[in-house]
């Protein structure tokens, strides 16, 4: 981890113009995402938030909740790297659109994604943690992001426990179809 900067206890920039990531890095993001709030974390592979390209390594946990949004004038592309979780695509009244489970490439299943439009979407982690590499482009603007208004907010424990049962047993109804 002597190559990344530490910006707060979810999020690290590298400090190199050549950057990797090794086991030992993922083993990092293993053992302190429980000490983190949001039960996320980040190894940011570009240099700081005003770069046209912008690659993560990203760990989700089986508790992290991730607000549905979508993102505006930017693709998002997703590459698993470990684990398994569901990504679920909305339109803008809350309805399950699209479902993609992925799950790491040694298994015959999805790997990879890619958004070229705004849409919402949020994940349900199925394994104990959801590791993968996304690319997007820069920079970073908080104002891009959207968060769908139908989703509790990040803070509200008891309507995101609410919202993520129902979710799951929405899901449940829309692969059954």
């Amino acid at each position: 981890m002597n190559q990344f900067k530490k910006i707060n206890n979810e999020v690290f920039f590298t400090e190199k113009t050549i950057t990797k990531i090794e086991d030992d890095d993922i083993k990092f993001l293993k053992a302190n995402v429980k000490n983190t709030e949001k039960k996320r974390m980040r190894l940011c592979t570009h240099l700081s938030e005003e770069d046209k390209l912008q690659e993560m390594f990203i760990l989700l946990s089986k508790e992290t909740y991730i607000r549905p949004h979508k993102h505006l004038n930017k693709p998002e592309s997703l590459h698993v790297h470990e684990g398994s979780a569901d990504v679920i695509f909305f339109d803008d009244e809350s309805n399950i659109i699209k479902i993609i489970s992925l799950t790491d490439s040694s298994s015959k299943s999805c790997f990879y994604y890619r958004i070229d439009e705004p849409t919402y979407h949020t994940f349900i982690v199925k394994s104990d943690y959801f590791i993968f590499h996304e690319t997007t482009q820069g920079p970073f603007k908080r104002t891009d992001t959207i968060y769908a208004p139908w989703s509790p907010k990040e803070k509200n424990f008891v309507e995101i426990g609410n919202f993520i049962s129902q979710l799951k047993k929405s899901v449940k109804v829309f692969l059954t179809k």
